[in-house]
């Protein structure tokens, strides 16, 4: 695109910003009456005392589809023509916003086409196919079937249904912010996480134009904090990459439109490691028995880098669609980087009794043991010694100290193994 067109681009999302009004997003409510669960606040005794606030969870990932997405993807749709609604609609998304779309379709009587990549995982695929959607299955990565669903769109005329760039999608998220305030009139703050920033985009403008005092802030991944980027920057740039846990929100370029909303609503955006998302998500599956995916507790990862306190916050938890396998690997890192599991190496003497000296020491230390890996010809200096390896479960970092000071005294020089790397 020439500068001509991006300036011309730009003046008319800006119209579009500035034209939006609350009427809009009250009018977006009312098309998801009966269709969306009201999703009721919880508060969180420990994100509260972690936190320094009073702190709510929005839990979207209890919405139908298990995300927030399917309130856009029905406004959307819900606001075509009879003519369009008989051309059918079409995205591209290996993720929340296919189920969205695929679950409105539906429910509106219009066919839905979704492009997925060849990769997608095939309980993705096939509960986007119970909701009555086609699934096309194209390349390997979310921009190969991008491009083919623009190729299939072009092809039959389908109407296109954005994830996030798209003005009837984000006031459909907005509609969330509607619920918060009037189940929370007092709050103080709302924490939304942040993508390709729909979400963030109809958040902050519902929110800021019902209560202008509450703060509403977007929550990026640092390696996909493409929001961030741009509006440091002044306008939208594109990330080298977006590898996250948050897969959700690993978004390398964010929308030109919700640039603008962002702009003009949103107060701030802060960062969260790899680290921290991990953790948020163990904490609430063990305080709360919830189930999110990485970009669904982004919200929570934030709570601690707040810079108020006693404050009235509702973090949004915005999706809840993890496979298994996925959620296992996260719990497993998240529970060794808290120094839940810990792994080392030993060698010891190749002679009898020597497993079970080390079996005592780590029982007499509360341990318990997870997996051990004997192994004689990994110890390539010595034929009298064997390589242990051993897998522990432990309290925390000083439980582990304390261990390993255990097995020093009893003459045994262990090697850390990093299970992270």
């Amino acid at each position: 695109m020439d500068e001509n067109k991006k300036a011309v681009a730009q003046d008319d999302n800006k119209t579009i910003v500035e034209s939006t009004t609350i009427a809009d997003v009250y009018r977006a409510d009312k098309q998801l009456s009966g269709i969306v669960k009201k999703t009721r606040l919880i508060y969180s005794d420990f994100f509260s005392e972690q936190s320094g606030n009073e702190v709510f969870l929005k839990p979207e990932n209890m919405q139908h589809t298990g995300a927030f997405k399917l309130r856009g993807a029905y406004n959307k749709i819900s606001q075509l023509t009879a003519e369009e609604k008989a051309k059918g609609v079409i995205t591209s998304s290996a993720g929340n916003h296919a189920q969205g779309v695929a679950f409105a379709a539906q429910k509106l009587g219009v066919k839905a086409v979704i492009c997925m990549p060849a990769t997608t995982p095939i309980l993705k695929i096939e509960a986007t196919k119970a909701y009555g959607a086609e699934v096309v299955l194209h390349g390997d990565s979310f921009d190969d079937a991008y491009l083919h669903s623009l190729e299939l769109q072009k092809k039959h005329g389908y109407i296109y249904v954005h994830p996030f760039n798209d003005r009837e999608v984000l006031l459909g998220q907005g509609t969330t912010a509607l619920e918060i305030i009037n189940e929370l009139k007092d709050v103080d703050a709302i924490l939304v996480p942040i993508g390709g920033g729909g979400f963030a985009s109809g958040v902050s403008l519902a929110t800021k134009l019902v209560s202008p005092t509450v703060k509403v802030i977007g929550v990026e991944p640092e390696n996909a904090a493409c929001m961030k980027a741009a509006l440091d920057a002044g306008k939208i740039l594109t990330l080298k990459s977006a590898d996250t846990v948050a897969d959700g929100c690993a978004v390398k370029t964010a929308g030109t439109l919700t640039f603008e909303f962002c702009k003009k609503y949103l107060d701030e955006i802060i960062t969260v490691n790899e680290m921290e998302i991990m953790s948020a998500l163990l904490s609430l599956i063990e305080k709360h028995k919830l189930i999110a995916e990485g970009a669904g507790v982004l919200s929570l990862a934030a709570l601690n880098k707040l810079k108020f306190k006693g404050k009235k916050v509702v973090a949004i938890v915005s999706g809840g669609n993890i496979d298994i396998s996925t959620l296992s690997g996260l719990i497993d890192k998240a529970l060794i980087a808290r120094g839940r599991i810990f792994s080392f190496a030993v060698q010891l003497p190749d002679k009898p009794g020597e497993l079970l000296n080390i079996a005592k020491i780590l029982s007499e230390e509360n341990a318990n043991v997870v997996k051990l890996d004997h192994n004689q010809a990994l110890v390539t200096n010595s034929f009298k010694k064997v390589l242990l390896g051993v897998t522990i479960e432990t309290h925390n970092q000083q439980h582990i100290d304390r261990i390993v000071k255990a097995l020093n005294k009893h003459g045994y020089e262990i090697e850390k193994i990093d299970l992270l790397r």
